[in-house]
């Protein structure tokens, strides 16, 4: 019958030249401490691989392993260093645990699977009875093995987006693969650098290769295409044109409500979301809300009319066409006169040129809308985040479809 330290040392799945010298279990502290010794007289280099002399060995170290039963399982070592003629003294790599870490690797790959499927970091880190600090510290090795093995594949469709970080106008912006549905990197703001930085965490075959970039109108991101994909065009997104028709029509109802309301007219309050909403979104009693206050003639109803007008500009098929709609639609907002409107038609006719490259390659920020939506999950359950790299981390880890297994 085998022993105990036989049975461990199968368990473990330890080479030879690794013994288990002793396993103690504490009823009271409920752990179990495994204590393993190694036996040879010489070890491979970590820096070259060469059977080199042991020379001395360190203090004790431990590494936390998967709980046996209801007891919190630890390993406790002193590790071999070797001699290198060319290295010098160099500490052994243990097959148990990656450098620097304090954790198996058994107990990491289970607990990269945990926070995967977890609701919450808290939720995670107390079911591995783990602090806030080792718990990052392992989501960030997993970040960084994931990375390293991410190949140079071709890219050819990208999308750049930003999100929220800290308060007021304070951001990070992130590189997406459409195709993919991923999360490629993550830098800190919205500036010219960011932007290059961001486009710069792809090598220069791989920029190269990129057909098309889809963002929105803001400057550094067009200025960082056009300086470093050289085969890229820009095409700006309609979910951002979108918006800021929406936002023009929501200018010019709180304008005419406060206007109506000083005269007693209340039938404006309230209306916010009637018209914001699409009318293929709204319920039944929704439509016959925006029917009843279309037949009032407000000057809302005209900003919304040429709102929705214009989303038949992206269901034509050439930019011919496309050009022939954009001038007559604005012709009819110059027509009407409603400021917020003007100033969104100068808008895009000033960046006309990329929002006609969509006829080509028909890309959204649709992709990078969803991606956004899971970081926000992200951010919420973590209640936010007083460090860059730990949501960058975070960001990478669930939304970057990364290779993090530790067998790999």
């Amino acid at each position: 019958m085998p022993s105990l330290t036989s049975h461990y040392h199968q368990l473990l799945g330890l080479p030879p030249n690794w013994n288990v010298e002793n396993v103690t279990l504490s009823i009271t502290g409920k752990q179990i401490e495994i204590r393993l010794v190694y036996t040879d007289k010489q070890a491979e280099c970590p820096e070259c691989g060469q059977l080199c002399k042991i020379y001395d060995h360190t203090s004790e170290q431990q590494w936390r392993h998967l709980d046996t039963m209801q007891f919190e399982t630890i390993i406790v070592a002193r590790l071999p260093r070797c001699k290198c003629k060319e290295h010098g003294v160099k500490t052994v790599r243990v097959p148990w645990a990656a450098r620097h870490s304090r954790f198996t690797l058994m107990f990491e790959s289970f607990a990269i699977e945990l926070l995967m499927h977890c609701s919450s970091i808290k939720a995670a880190s107390s079911m591995l009875n783990l602090n806030w600090h080792a718990v990052d510290e392992i989501m960030r090795r997993a970040v960084k093995r994931g990375l390293n093995r991410r190949e140079s594949e071709a890219i050819a469709y990208l999308g750049i987006d930003e999100k929220s970080f800290k308060a007021g106008q304070h951001y990070v912006t992130t590189l997406n693969d459409l195709d993919k549905g991923r999360v490629l990197e993550v830098v800190e703001h919205r500036t010219n650098e960011a932007a290059k930085a961001l486009l710069e965490s792809l090598n220069k075959k791989q920029q190269e290769q990129v057909k098309a970039v889809s963002a929105d109108m803001w400057k550094p991101y067009a200025n960082a295409v056009e300086e470093l994909l050289p085969n890229a065009d820009l095409v700006h997104d309609r979910f951002h044109i979108s918006k800021y028709l929406s936002e023009a029509v929501d200018a010019v109802r709180r304008k005419e409500s406060r206007e109506l309301d000083q005269a007693g007219d209340k039938r404006l309050v309230g209306s916010k979301y009637v018209w914001l909403r699409n009318p293929e979104n709204m319920r039944e009693q929704q439509k016959v809300e925006l029917s009843n206050l279309m037949a009032c003639e407000f000057k809302t109803s005209q900003a919304w009319a040429l709102k929705n007008m214009f989303r038949y500009f992206w269901q034509l098929g050439d930019t011919d066409g496309a050009s022939f709609f954009f001038e007559y639609w604005s012709r009819r907002v110059d027509e009407v006169g409603l400021t917020p409107l003007i100033d969104v038609k100068e808008l895009l006719q000033r960046h006309f040129d990329h929002i006609l490259t969509y006829f080509k390659h028909a890309i959204t920020n649709a992709v990078s809308e969803g991606l956004n939506s899971k970081i926000q999950i992200v951010k919420a359950s973590a209640r936010g985040f007083h460090r860059f790299e730990s949501y960058r981390n975070r960001i990478l880890f669930y939304c970057g479809k990364l290779n993090m297994a530790i067998s790999s």
